[in-house]
């Protein structure tokens, strides 16, 4: 189904169980029609959109164009010129390319930005940027390089940045690619990828090593928060809670979601040792230290887990506190509800096919959206 420019479609949702989830039995919740979401297209058009932010009291919306480019809805309007273009510098070829960016908690005084992206080597390449003194317009002459990694293989970069309730750069490494982890760095203490970093952006240049971080003393390389990931394309905090989600990709046979307390440090996520709540391999692991998901599905159900956001708009007081998340490959969109130890109230939401979701973003007032391989942006909001 395409959908013109600002066209709404109205649609009431449909309860569904979600299977495969580690809770066994997934209840649902009994929401009335009336509290039904629908999808509001906002931009089409774009070329390959990965990633949608803002920044606190700015109504304009920032989107990632896997090519290289950063352009601004504003006025509902795509502005014609990107925000910033960094396209000689990457190449968007499968998972490679522009992959996300955040912004300083204090960009409107200080104009800083950074970007993750994939050099035309393949590095990832974690880099500051300065806006102008408007905040329109950033020169990619300012660029400052945070953090190179080298990437042995072509997929699983992870991609996502994040800027914590507590100041540090969040950086999601996947495992290095192929397909096995056949570098083992998943559970490789002393590799950045198949990790989650924590970096301190402003007390050293060009970062510094944050006191609390788990490794910072010795056991393991200082940079890492958490490990034991394959490809954490997407991961995000609740601003309520400030727990974190991370959506890990699988690979055989689940793709798995992950919740962790405010500064639970030195997590293993399990691969590959694990996939989801399964051992990777046939023959049996040992389980012991892993920290399994709270959420998981199979491959009957979708081939790439796309992670979203836990919902703190107001316009749908229904659906305050649920995770929202989708499948690459069916394009459905669902959610649940994390109570401090399990996922529960999960929704299957029944929506117009969208095509392949890329990813979800998150605005200035905590409204969600949902972006797609085909260049549409969508809200999502009640329905009327």
């Amino acid at each position: 189904m395409t959908l013109r420019p600002t066209a709404v479609v109205a649609v009431f949702l449909t309860l569904h169980a979600a299977a495969a989830c580690t809770d066994s039995n997934p209840t649902t919740v009994p929401i009335p029609s009336s509290d039904g979401i629908a999808l509001t297209q906002v931009a089409g058009g774009l070329a390959s959109p990965v990633y949608l932010t803002a920044n606190m009291g700015d109504p304009r919306l920032f989107i990632v164009e896997q090519r290289g480019t950063i352009r601004v809805i504003e006025g509902g309007q795509v502005l014609p010129t990107p925000f910033l273009d960094l396209s000689s510098q990457t190449e968007a070829d499968g998972e490679r390319g522009l992959l996300s960016v955040v912004f300083h908690p204090d960009f409107a005084a200080n104009g800083q930005l950074f970007v993750n992206y994939t050099d035309n080597g393949g590095t990832t390449v974690v880099e500051r940027y300065q806006a102008n003194a408007q905040r329109t317009a950033v020169d990619p002459g300012t660029a400052f390089e945070i953090i190179r990694i080298p990437q042995p293989f072509a997929n699983h970069n992870g991609g996502q940045l994040q800027i914590g309730a507590d100041g540090m750069l969040y950086i999601g490494m996947g495992d290095g690619g192929s397909g096995g982890d056949p570098q083992g760095n998943g559970q490789n203490l002393n590799s950045l990828n198949g990790a989650l970093l924590r970096l301190d952006v402003d007390s050293q240049s060009p970062y510094g090593i944050p006191p609390d971080n788990p490794y910072a003393s010795g056991g393991g390389l200082p940079e890492i928060w958490a490990s034991g990931l394959r490809n954490p394309w997407r991961f995000s905090f609740d601003r309520s809670t400030q727990d974190l989600y991370i959506a890990d990709v699988g690979q055989n046979r689940l793709e798995e979601i992950n919740v962790a307390a405010p500064g639970a440090a030195a997590l293993n996520y399990g691969w590959a040792v694990m996939e989801g709540t399964e051992c990777f391999e046939s023959s049996g692991c040992d389980t012991s230290g892993l920290t399994m998901p709270v959420h998981e599905y199979g491959h009957n159900e979708g081939c790439s887990v796309t992670g979203g956001y836990v919902y703190r708009g107001p316009s749908i007081p229904a659906v305050v506190g649920h995770y929202f998340y989708s499948d690459f490959c069916t394009g459905w969109i669902r959610s649940f509800r994390y109570d401090g130890q399990e996922a529960t109230d999960h929704v299957e939401w029944d929506l117009p096919d969208v095509g392949n979701v890329t990813s979800f973003g998150e605005d200035s007032a905590g409204e969600i959206y949902v972006l797609t391989s085909g260049g549409a942006v969508y809200r999502i909001d009640p329905a009327s």
